[in-house]
């Protein structure tokens, strides 16, 4: 996150405002009460984004503050090829930026506003729909507010979800394994909601898929009324009918997912086994070369991807392997790492770090090694091969990923290799995504005691880790 004393803005001699230096802010986009969206363009990359601007002021007196570190907690966490991405917050005194990825194509409200779509064109947003969706809660997250307003098109026509800001994650579930709050948009809310009992956030996402689904292929909401309280009552009955040019697959699987009932609900592994939805759908296989979406086709070599629905990773710093690894591998030397300066060191300081300020539950640790560069990575391969977790490399940077899901996804750790001084390295390690619990438990009983050998020592024998203790601290 970067932040600054100088003005936010500056004005060029053609009238258009420059943000801290690096994006060229252009037209309104849409705006609402603690916030607005501008188009921008990045003068680095030259590519088209959108800023989130966010007034401090008003959230801080509405108590929103929270809120909004969820949100980027949250948009951190999903980083899908059918959600709309986050690059990066930057804030000063007054405001906080999110800039996020520009999708073209305007909501897919005003592609169904037009008419009912054809089969092949609803059945593939709803399976890019059900695909994100997925992803979503495979990480603890629940969108809570789908409709056809918050779904973008891009300009290939592909579906983006976007508007988190009603999502709730699998840490506010309370004591009853339920959440309370009512949330959503009428027309797409589930029975459960507007019974107060409390709901399965996952089972309420379904419903409200199930309802753009409907609205998708029929062009018009399955419960309607201009009475709210009539179509409540609906919508609590489950009292709708489907058009007759539904095929008798897509009717069934309208009902299954229309459900009023939670338990009985179609899930989303059953949609996807589903005959009517499994028609010309391919899973999304891809993987992030830095914010870059990079996504691959069927029978490609390249190893250790995301794969949507079997072993999702969360982690925010997906990296494939690049050309200089594999020149190393053929006995080429490996990038020189970055080097650190005295501002770099101070922000290691726990006092100083200002890294976790808007990460949901970052931990990270550090210790100095003499090791090459190679060596370390070696070592960290072969730890990932012991536990059985995935290996994604670039440059002196290591994503170690594990396959077994917990509450909050796999367990994702990042390291880096820093440079020092000519002879020593910095080695920092970060948990990325997972459960804290199952994270100091790996740190402790596999990555601490494999490491350890690495770690430079001072002439009493004691280790120079700042994060990293000894097993007698």
């Amino acid at each position: 996150m970067s932040s600054t004393k100088s003005p936010i803005t500056t004005t060029r001699k053609d009238g258009q405002g420059l943000l801290l230096g690096r994006f060229e802010i252009g037209k309104l986009l849409g705006h609402g009460s603690f916030a607005k969206v501008y188009l921008a363009r990045n003068l680095k990359s030259n590519e088209q984004v959108a800023i989130k601007v966010i007034d401090k002021e008003k959230i801080l007196k509405t108590g929103l503050i929270s809120h909004i570190k969820r949100e980027i907690s949250i948009l951190r966490r999903v980083r899908h090829p059918n959600i709309v991405q986050l690059y990066e917050v930057m804030a000063t005194k007054t405001k906080i930026y999110f800039v996020m990825e520009y999708v073209k194509g305007g909501e897919l409200f005003n592609k169904v506003a037009k008419g009912r779509l054809k089969e092949d064109v609803a059945r593939k947003y709803f399976q890019q729909l059900i695909s994100a969706v997925g992803f979503c809660h495979s990480r603890g997250v629940f969108h809570r507010d789908l409709k056809p307003e918050n779904i973008l098109l891009d300009e290939s026509g592909d579906l983006k979800v976007s508007d988190f800001g009603l999502s709730a994650i699998s840490e506010q579930i309370k004591g009853d394994g339920l959440f309370h709050t009512f949330c959503g948009t009428p027309a797409y809310v589930a029975p459960e909601v507007l019974g107060r009992k409390g709901y399965e956030a996952s089972k309420v996402d379904i419903w409200s898929c199930g309802v753009i689904l409907f609205v998708l292929m029929a062009g018009y909401l399955p419960f309607h009324d201009q009475n709210i309280m009539v179509m409540y009552k609906k919508i609590y009955r489950g009292e709708f009918r489907c058009p007759r040019w539904f095929s008798p697959e897509l009717a069934r699987l309208c009902k299954r997912v229309l459900d009023t009932t939670p338990e009985t609900r179609i899930t989303i592994p059953e949609i996807m086994e589903n005959k009517w939805f499994k028609k010309g759908f391919r899973r999304v296989r891809f993987y992030f070369e830095g914010d870059k979406l990079c996504s691959l086709q069927d029978g490609d070599d390249r190893v250790n991807v995301e794969d949507d629905g079997i072993d999702y990773s969360s982690d925010q710093s997906s990296y494939s392997e690049s050309e200089s690894e594999m020149d190393s591998r053929r006995g080429l030397t490996l990038p020189r790492p970055a080097s650190l300066n005295a501002f770099d060191l101070i922000s290691f300081s726990r006092g100083f770090s200002l890294s976790g300020l808007f990460e949901d539950g970052v931990e990270e640790s550090r210790f100095v090694s003499r090791a090459p560069v190679s060596n370390i990575i070696s070592k960290l391969e072969e730890l990932a091969q012991v536990v059985k977790f995935s290996v994604r490399k670039k440059d002196c940077r290591v994503s170690l990923e594990g396959s077994r899901e917990g509450v909050k996804g796999p367990l994702t750790i990042a390291v880096e290799i820093f440079e020092l001084t000519p002879i020593l390295r910095v080695v920092e390690v970060k948990k990325k995504a997972g459960d804290k619990g199952e994270y100091d438990e790996f740190l402790e009983q596999e990555l601490r005691p494999r490491l350890r050998e690495l770690m430079h020592s001072d002439q009493s024998g004691e280790c120079e880790s700042s994060h990293l203790p000894s097993d007698t601290e």
